[in-house]
């Protein structure tokens, strides 16, 4: 080996903030009871799985996609109702839309702002893309503290802004009047992230014509299509126009268009399977909190936040039991002792909460 050989690594070749970070962790949970990742847990029907099998067996996976997804596209315009005049982006799930949007504004100094506790993928991705990143802290009860948010935004002239609406993991639907006032100070770009959409009771998407530095990103993978990968960006063509140009061909595959068309057109299934989901978040958000030593966020989304003494030690012992949830205990200091648990089936539901008192019966 030469000595040129031999000094090649990864420390000698890439940047010091990459080697830094830690990659973004999916644990394993084969055999498990899997709350831990805001899926819908409802199985189509058989009669429409029965019709994407049909489709899938006839599809032409040996060609290219529809690089356009023209079809998907206006599927997703009558679905949504999307205003007169906006475009649409679709991308590998939402994480491949955010990564575009920083890259598109990655200049030199350019910064990136958002709340914290808020999706990790925000301030990953902006290290990916060598921005500068800023997240302005949530009151203590995961609300946005909108003087310190205008603030930030004086201070460092943020080139985008990025909103979970409602928030991931605290679930909570921010005040539409100060997500507004954060628009209109922002002399960049706003992305109002709408991946719980489907569950709350508030969006953006009408809105998209009054402010012209506004974008709405959504995903359907909380609707139904997580293995998928579908997103989408919503807004007027002079800003989709532009950010098209980084988009890789063919990002879409041709079994997403295709099964993803077939959903939407079966869109009334999906929202029913919601419904449920939303009936459900009352019936578990109730029993969290009905139990002793358990403070538990109200929800807009599809998952419910909880704080317990000891959350570590309770998160194993519920994965001991057959549960997985998410912990986020030690992820961030607002989140201290802090639990995540996506809404099941009833039959998951109530498997979680007596493995909960059980766990919870052990510490006492």
């Amino acid at each position: 080996m030469s000595p040129v050989e031999s000094a090649v690594t990864p420390e000698s070749l890439l940047r010091p903030e990459l080697l830094a970070l830690r990659a973004y962790h999916v644990p394993p949970s084969s055999g498990m009871v899997k709350l831990d990742a805001m899926e819908n847990p409802y199985p189509l029907p058989l009669e429409l799985r029965a019709e994407i099998a049909q489709l899938t067996a006839e599809a032409a996976i040996n060609r290219y996609p529809d690089a356009s997804a023209a079809t998907l596209k206006q599927a997703i315009r009558r679905v949504t109702d999307l205003p007169a005049g906006m475009d649409i982006l679709l991308g590998n799930g939402s994480d491949e839309i955010i990564q575009l949007l920083a890259m598109a504004i990655a200049k030199p100094g350019a910064t990136l702002l958002s709340v914290e506790p808020s999706f990790v993928m925000y301030k990953m991705i902006s290290v990916f893309t060598g921005l500068d990143y800023v997240g302005v802290p949530l009151t203590e009860d995961f609300e946005l503290d909108l003087p310190a948010m205008l603030s930030a935004i004086e201070q460092h002239q943020p080139a985008l802004v990025l909103l979970a609406y409602p928030n991931n993991p605290t679930g909570n639907l921010f005040d539409a009047a100060a997500v507004e006032a954060i628009i209109r100070a922002t002399s960049g770009l706003v992305v109002v992230d709408e991946a719980y959409y489907a569950f709350a009771a508030d969006s953006f998407l009408p809105r998209l014509t009054e402010f012209p530095n506004l974008l709405v990103m959504r995903t359907f993978s909380k609707l139904g299509m997580a293995g998928l990968r579908l997103g989408f960006l919503a807004g007027s063509q002079a800003w989709l126009g532009e950010l098209e140009k980084l988009r890789l061909p063919y990002n879409v595959g041709v079994l997403p268009q295709l099964v993803a068309e077939k959903l939407l057109e079966h869109h009334d299934v999906l929202l029913a399977q919601a419904e449920q989901i939303k009936r459900d978040r009352l019936w578990l958000y109730e029993r969290l909190v009905g139990t002793v030593d358990v403070r538990a966020w109200h929800s807009e989304a599809n998952f419910i936040l909880f704080r317990i003494a000891n959350a570590t030690k309770i998160f194993e012992r519920l994965k001991a039991c057959g549960v997985l949830i998410k912990n986020l205990d030690g992820g961030h200091p607002a989140l201290a002792d802090c639990l995540r648990v996506t809404v099941g089936t009833e039959d998951e539901n109530e498997l979680f909460i007596r493995a909960l008192q059980d766990s919870l019966h052990q510490s006492a």
